[in-house]
């Protein structure tokens, strides 16, 4: 008898785990819902190139519908799931239908923070989806406001000033992508803003935000009261774990899952940003928000659902481009204690090897110099860092440090 596997969410993992089944052999039926209306596609042009006009959201369509059809893949688009079933093995939507399923994938994905009390309207936007890229394209002329000094802010920032926005940027931390990045890449980034024109108020809070006429009023808390045409909102992310907490999976700050994307039912598998799950790498539980653990959980969680022998364990692996400069993070480089350069990382072209207080590899970040991280990944993988001296000359070979 043919088995039904069912995918909640039509992002990035979502569709990884559709195209992996077939891929991997799975004969049976597929059925993929979105709450979206679009065909599956990719999220990081959003902010850049389709935000900025050079793109459409054809070129990062991940699963087209002659692709699905191809496959014999079926796509419920639009269609929100309200309950999961796990004693009956079933789902239902919010228009009534029940489905059945023998494996469930959960990749829900995320939703942006919203200030609090503070509602979207023609001029506060957030950027989560193709349609808010959109909007906020359309809003894009005269003065930006940017709530958030994250990865999303930033690039946004970035695409406003090239289009010929004026841009002025508010983040509560004193420094830029503070979770992510070691003071010297922050201050990197704040460097290339402010060079680009971007008006920076670092370590200012928001008291109010409203949106007038014809005009966003922005209160900060040392009293300065900012102006613009419109505001964009970019405070991070929550996890869209709401169907699993309601059926009983273990859940903690995203879905539990093991490296196999296993979540607590052996019947039902999670990927992408909506987990939490074990990294070597990090010695504990991590929850990643990035286009490569998207995809690459994704397809071990298909291959595991389908019986293989599959685990998840990569070292973490993000880049961001801003003002024509490339930016790759390897690892956990926030958590290191001293950073090592290569090259002029801090001038546009180099690299930091950043490490714990024992000597410890904690990550890397390459500025125009994404060849650097590649012998690096090899050494993280047995948790081990380069010689130090060999790094920063630039040799070509790195090799761990000789045993006194």
């Amino acid at each position: 008898m043919s088995e039904n596997f069912v995918i909640i969410g039509a992002g990035q993992a979502g569709a990884w785990v559709a195209r992996t089944l077939r891929a991997e052999g799975f004969s049976g039926r597929i059925i993929l819902i979105g709450a979206e209306p679009h065909d599956p596609y990719e999220r990081p042009p959003l902010s850049k190139a389709v935000l900025k006009g050079d793109a459409t959201l054809d070129s990062a369509t991940l699963l087209s519908q002659a692709d699905a059809q191809a496959a014999s893949i079926e796509c419920w688009l639009g269609v929100k799931v309200v309950a999961i079933d796990r004693a009956g093995r079933n789902i239902r939507t919010a228009d009534g239908i029940c489905l059945a399923y023998d494996k469930l994938f959960l990749t829900t994905g995320s939703r942006v923070r919203h200030l609090p009390g503070i509602a979207a309207s023609h001029r506060i936007h957030t950027l989560r989806g193709h349609d808010d890229a959109t909007r906020l394209r359309q809003a894009l002329h005269g003065h930006l406001l940017v709530l958030g000094g994250g990865w999303i802010g930033l690039e946004v920032a970035a695409t406003g000033r090239a289009l010929g926005v004026n841009v002025t940027l508010v983040e509560a931390s004193p420094r830029l992508c503070a979770r992510s990045l070691p003071p010297v890449a922050s201050n990197l980034l704040a460097q290339l803003h402010r060079e680009n024109g971007v008006d920076l108020r670092l370590g200012q809070s928001v008291k109010s935000l409203a949106a007038r006429e014809n005009v966003i009023e922005a209160e900060l808390a040392d009293g300065s009261l900012l102006k613009a045409d419109s505001a964009l909102v970019a405070i991070g992310i929550l996890p869209n774990v709401e169907l699993a907490q309601a059926c009983g999976l273990a859940v903690e700050d995203g879905i539990l899952v093991d490296q196999s994307g296993r979540t607590s039912d052996p019947n039902i598998f999670a990927a992408g940003d909506v987990t939490r799950h074990p990294n070597t790498f990090a010695g504990g539980l991590v929850r990643l928000e990035s286009w490569a653990n998207a995809q690459n959980q994704a397809i071990i969680a298909a291959r595991g659902a389908m019986g293989e022998t599959a685990h998840y364990d990569e070292i973490p692996w993000f880049w961001s481009d801003q003002y024509g400069v490339n930016l790759q993070i390897l690892g956990f480089p926030a958590a290191a204690t001293r950073c090592h350069a290569r090259g002029a990382p801090a001038s546009g072209t180099g690299s930091w090897l950043a490490l714990h207080e024992d000597g410890r590899p904690a990550g890397a970040i390459a500025v125009n110099a994404a060849r650097d991280l590649r012998p690096l990944r090899r050494l993280f993988e047995a948790n081990i860092a380069p010689d130090i001296a060999a790094w920063e000359s630039g040799a070509a070979t790195l090799k761990p440090p000789v045993p006194a």
